[in-house]
């Protein structure tokens, strides 16, 4: 075949039958007599009644207005169709080119086209199938003509063409068996004949059905099967056969009715999409049948008004339209029949999937078949469907409803539904389970907000999830969020006396003076009201149990609250992106406003009304952050156009951008400072202002360096100012990311050593004080701590400073190191919480210390340096260890000083992997590294162990989960350190406010126990990888034994944590097969490949075959590249064995 005929034939579509209505035979009478309703051979039936609507008898009369105005909508679409432009005809050159000729075409203009309907693809149909479900599925035809034809078959004989329908069904199913011509003619014997298939299908043991199988190889198609039932129901009504033979409908209903009561799910799933389908088929002729009655009375009641009654016209019109009127009962009695006998039962099924289906359907009759279905009767199903247990279903009903409040006409019918259901929707947006469905909620609850259906304590209900914690929760609630805040400021601007009269008093401000007073600030002055009003309710102490084992090594500059939900404010509400505007707000002095107020102004009035509180203040410092951060991202991402290429244009307009910014912003950080550094609460929000700050393009608006040191030099007087951990925190970073640039980086060393020696004098003044000062004490070793996170401090901790012939009173300590050590000695066991906090801050100060050494040792070991032994590393571990035995089990000090002895060890066994070449001072230097590299004593061990025990018991004891029973290994309990469970405690009388904070503490309680024992855990697990913990000897594996003990019983963050312990599990390879086909045939890899394998696996564990392919995961691959090598484990161990120290290294973790 050539190619021309061969593109004629992909091209060629089959010309779908028109059926006539003089061409159409009833074979009601014929088999199926006996299931008929009734007789309506009296009724009119048109071959297309939507098509006829507006045909009339040319000889009666002439059209009246309605037909006139109905041609005339008409006649432009059939102009534009007749005038469209021809597509252009391709260049010839002769008979060769020819076949071409149809290419072209495709630039031309596009007709309009339909919908298309499922195909299958193509030759996916299985050459075993046969009869309708071929049919159906093949591509060969589309499902009208497919339905058509079976109509055909079903005039013909109607009991074959059933049974080939039923049997079409089943095969729908996944079942292969069938039913035969008598099972069709007797049908009530349907229950009895499925009951008997339904046993066969279950001996079968099939747990897989097409509807829900993921097989990619199936011909079946959900929505090809919905889609051909449909159009059997519209090909029925098109051909006059849903209304003829009542018994088509009626006998398809029985056997898949009977189906959707089936007791196995395939069969109940599958015939309750098609009943579903079926009915939506029929809601669809509902509206049409409605539309054409409405159109025909408008024809009928024109033609009466005329002076010229057509009295015969006017009897056509009369009968056509009761005709129309009992087809419409017809199928409102079939919908109706559909609705009783096969959804209010699976509606609540017991699969959630069939569930959702008829939540999708009935959203779908309402929207389609408003007469019949928008009424409370039915909408009352999707309310009650809000509360079912299924994520999906419950979001499929949210998703119908959104169709539902979309259309602003359907507020009058659905105002009963929201008084009924709208206290179960604002619980789904405040606490269902799933985020997206809470977001979904919100946008829903907006939209009955927009026609006034919410209460005002709904709407505050819903505002406050503003500081929700999911981030699609907060960007759904932004939009919601800023027309509260746009109705509040509407409302005080009419306090004021109107807009015009705000403008004329406040004039046109300067683009550029962004100190003026002007109309926005008022709007802001709202937003800060809405929020404060928000967050007063919702204040929960957070602060209490966070920093439980607080080494410092974890970052604690995480975004608050008011931070997230300033960056979803920033998205909803315009005046807040403006950050110009919020600082010159922010800065403006109001304590002139009040002392020159007068009522009759309205200047003074709005700026008296501008005044912000202390909270309000620091709520817009929050957007502040929000909006330069969004200002500055936005120009970054401005690069780029949408296909993601940049230009030179886009890249100078987005560094002007950038410049700007970082100009303004460089004046405003001082003044911010200096208006708002007092409070430790501001002063932190203002401070991170400064890690967005470009200095890249600082230094280039800047010829010098004095604006940026007069910047630092704001910055240090917070650090000595504040004890806030927040405020130290943030100019912690603020000096961090000074020091980021090079070209900067001598300026901030400076202002740094400055705040070094000024930290240290004033630890060595307090330090000669008779009376110990605990608070100023624990303020300065702080800050201590701060610096040594950021800055090397080995010089200054060692250092002995220099003091004049006349002072003899800093004979005593004077190293920092000595004085650190000193204080965790001597205050190591007072229970007080300032003591508490001064040795908390010593440990940490003196972990960062170490880590420094261990940097500076790894390089002189890799420039080949002389390598001199660390003298504090014993005195330190010395103190640590006093401190953990003085203290009882699940003491914060006790844990926090666990957790810093463990970094210790653990930060020293860093250096395995690193050991020295050989040569000259390598074996002094080797000693020196293992004499560092130790393992934690068995003493403290079993100390640690008891903590652990504890704390797992608490969490378990609040979080009201069962550990395994205790095994004889594990140590006795502690009668005086078990934990309290205070919930039995509560007063059953306390009233709802009461109750509430009560189950609020005691969910704060229980993420405390667990943070807790997650991070206690964490550091176990690090060190036992470290190999500092659970050491060869008599308890070697011990500890690793019981931690893994109740692994699943305590949550999925503590499960987590110790999948790290846990040894890589092989999995086995798609390509096994092929390997060890490979590997049967070459002997000699064989052997390789065991020899391979056998050197390196460890005794405790299991040969690992050749063809397996272990899965390890990556994160606990990479912590323990960072620990060690495991040669160089080796190494070290021979090293120790040389010295005498005899230690087993079989159990070596590091860089398996």
């Amino acid at each position: 075949m050539d190619a021309t005929n061969r593109r004629k034939s992909a091209r060629s579509v089959q010309k779908p039958t028109s059926y006539q209505q003089d061409q159409f035979v009833s074979n009601a009478s014929a088999g199926s007599g006996k299931r008929k309703r009734g007789d309506v051979t009296d009724v009119d039936i048109d071959a297309d009644p939507l098509g006829d609507e507006t045909s009339s008898d040319e000889n009666e009369s002439d059209p009246d207005e309605e037909e006139l105005k109905e041609q005339r909508r008409r006649a432009p679409k059939a102009k534009r169709a007749q005038t469209k432009p021809a597509a252009k005809k391709p260049k010839t050159a002769g008979p060769a080119t020819t076949s071409l000729a149809m290419r072209p075409a495709r630039n031309g203009v596009k007709k309009p086209t339909k919908a298309r309907k499922p195909r299958a693809k193509q030759n996916a149909t299985d050459p075993d199938e046969t009869g309708l479900y071929a049919d159906v599925f093949s591509q060969r035809q589309s499902t009208d003509e497919v339905a058509a034809e079976w109509l055909s078959r079903y005039d013909d004989h109607n009991a074959n063409a059933m049974c080939e329908l039923v049997n079409f069904v089943l095969r729908c199913t996944g079942c292969d068996l069938q039913v035969d011509v008598h099972d069709i003619d007797d049908p009530d014997n349907v229950p009895n004949k499925l009951t008997d298939l339904q046993e066969e299908f279950q001996a079968q043991k099939i747990t897989d059905y097409p509807l829900v199988s993921r097989a990619r190889n199936t011909t079946f198609s959900r929505a090809i099967m919905t889609d051909f039932f449909q159009s059997l129901v519209t090909s029925a009504h098109v051909k006059g056969l849903l209304y003829s033979d009542m018994a088509l409908l009626e006998n398809i209903q029985v056997w898949v009715t009977t189906m959707s009561s089936s007791g196995i799910r395939p069969f109940r799933h599958t015939a309750t999409v098609i009943s579903l389908a079926m009915a939506s088929a029929l809601c669809g002729l509902m509206r049409d049948l409605v539309d054409n009655i409405a159109t025909t009375t408008r024809q009928k009641d024109s033609e009466r008004r005329k002076k010229s009654v057509n009295k015969g016209r006017i009897s056509a019109l009369l009968t056509k339209v009761v005709g129309i009127e009992k087809k419409k009962d017809m199928v409102e009695s079939w919908l109706k029949d559909i609705f009783d006998t096969v959804f209010i039962h699976r509606y609540r099924d017991v699969d959630p999937k069939v569930r959702a289906d008829c939540s999708t359907a009935l959203g779908s009759w309402i929207a389609t078949c408003p007469d019949l279905f928008f009424e409370g009767q039915y909408l009352r199903y999707l309310g009650w469907v809000l509360s079912d247990v299924s994520a999906p279903t419950r979001a499929e009903v949210v998703k119908q409803l959104h169709r539902l409040y979309k259309n602003k006409d359907n507020v009058g019918r659905l105002r009963a539904f929201t008084e009924k259901f709208r206290s179960r929707m604002v619980e789904m947006a405040t606490q269902d389970a799933e985020p997206t469905i809470r977001a979904s909620v919100v946008e829903l609850l907006d939209m009955i907000r927009e026609v006034g259906l919410l209460d005002p304590d709904d709407i505050d209900t819903i505002g406050k999830l503003i500081f929700d914690s999911e981030p699609r929760v907060r960007k759904a609630v932004a939009g919601f969020f800023a027309e509260n805040i746009t109705d509040l400021f509407e409302s005080t601007v009419e306090e004021l006396g109107g807009e015009e009269v705000l403008d004329e008093a406040l004039g046109d401000s300067p683009e550029d003076d962004f100190d003026t007073p002007r109309k926005s600030w008022l709007k802001l002055k709202c937003l800060a009201e809405v929020l404060q009003s928000y967050d007063s309710d919702s204040d929960v102490d957070s602060s209490a149990g966070v920093g439980i084992i607080d080494n410092g090594i974890v970052p604690d500059t995480l975004e608050t609250r008011y931070a997230m939900a300033a960056q979803s404010i920033c998205e909803g509400v315009p005046e807040a992106k403006e950050w110009e505007t919020v600082a010159g707000y922010l800065l403006y002095d109001h304590s002139s406003t009040l002392q020159s107020y007068d009522g009759d102004d309205p200047q003074t009035a709005f700026k008296v009304r501008c005044q912000l509180n202390e909270k309000e203040e620091q709520l817009l410092l929050e957007v502040l952050n929000a909006a330069v951060k969004l200002r500055l991202t936005e120009a970054i991402e401005s690069e780029a156009d949408k296909k993601g290429k940049k230009t030179k244009a886009r890249k100078d307009e987005s560094r002007e951008i950038q410049a700007s910014v970082a100009a303004h912003l460089a004046q405003v950080i001082p003044k911010l400072l200096g208006k708002f550094g007092s409070n430790p609460s501001t002063a932190s929000t203002v401070l991170r202002l400064e890690h967005v700050l470009d200095l890249e393009m600082f230094q280039e608006l800047r010829q010098d360096s004095t604006d940026f040191a007069s910047l630092l030099d704001d910055i240090n007087k917070q650090f000595l100012t504040h004890a806030d951990h927040g405020v130290l925190a943030e100019a912690r970073t603020a000096l961090l990311h000074a020091r980021s640039y090079e070209d900067l980086e001598e300026v901030t060393e400076g202002k740094v050593q400055e705040l070094w020696e000024d930290t240290i004098n004033a630890l060595r003044e307090l330090m000669k004080a008779k009376t110990p000062q605990f608070t100023a004490m624990a303020n300065t070793v702080e800050r201590i701590s701060n610096l040594a996170s950021i800055s090397d401090c080995i010089v200054l901790f060692e250092d002995e400073p220099r003091t004049s012939t006349k002072d003899t009173s800093t004979a005593r300590l004077t190293r920092v190191v000595d004085i650190l050590i000193e204080i965790i000695k001597a205050y190591g066991s007072d229970e007080d919480a300032e003591s508490a906090a001064l040795v908390s801050g010593a440990m940490k100060s003196l972990l960062f210390y170490n880590m420094w050494i261990v940097r500076s040792l790894k390089e002189k070991i890799q420039l080949k340096e002389h390598i001199e032994d660390v003298s504090n590393y014993n005195n330190f571990s010395a103190a640590i260890q006093g401190v953990i035995s003085s203290r009882h089990k699940l003491h914060d000090v006790r844990l926090s000083a666990i957790g810093t002895l463990l970094d210790l060890h653990t930060t020293y066994a860093t250096l395995r992997h690193l050991l020295p070449p050989s040569g000259e001072n390598s074996v002094s230097a080797r000693d020196t590294v293992a004499n560092l590299v130790q393992p934690v004593p068995q003493r403290v061990q079993d100390m640690i162990l008891d903590s652990f025990l504890a704390a797992e018991k608490a969490y378990a004891l609040k979080a009201k989960r069962v550990l395994e029973s205790p095994s004889e290994d594990d140590p006795p309990d502690d009668p005086d350190s078990e934990p309290e469970d205070s919930s039995d405690d509560e007063d059953d009388d306390d009233d709802d406010e009461e109750k509430e904070r009560r189950s609020q503490h005691r969910q704060h309680e229980l993420l405390v126990a667990e943070k807790r024992l997650c991070e206690f855990t964490g550091k176990i697990v690090l060190a036992i990888l470290g190999q500092v913990l659970d050491s060869p000897g008599s308890k070697k594996g011990t500890l690793r034994r019981r931690l893994l003990r109740n692994k699943a019983r305590l949550g999925s963050n503590f499960k987590e944590v110790l999948g790290y312990l846990e040894e890589a599990k092989p999995k086995k390879s798609r390509a096994r097969a092929r390997v060890a086909v490979r590997a049967a045939g070459n002997s000699k890899g064989v052997e390789k490949s065991k020899a391979i394998v056998t050197e390196e696996e460890d005794e405790d564990e299991e040969p690992i075959e050749v063809e397996d392919v272990v899965e390890e995961d990556p994160e606990r691959r990479e912590l323990l590249e960072d620990l060690g090598e495991k040669g160089a484990d080796e190494d070290l161990a021979s090293t120790k064995n040389t010295a005498g120290q005899n230690e087993d290294d079989e159990d070596d973790m590091i860089g398996d």
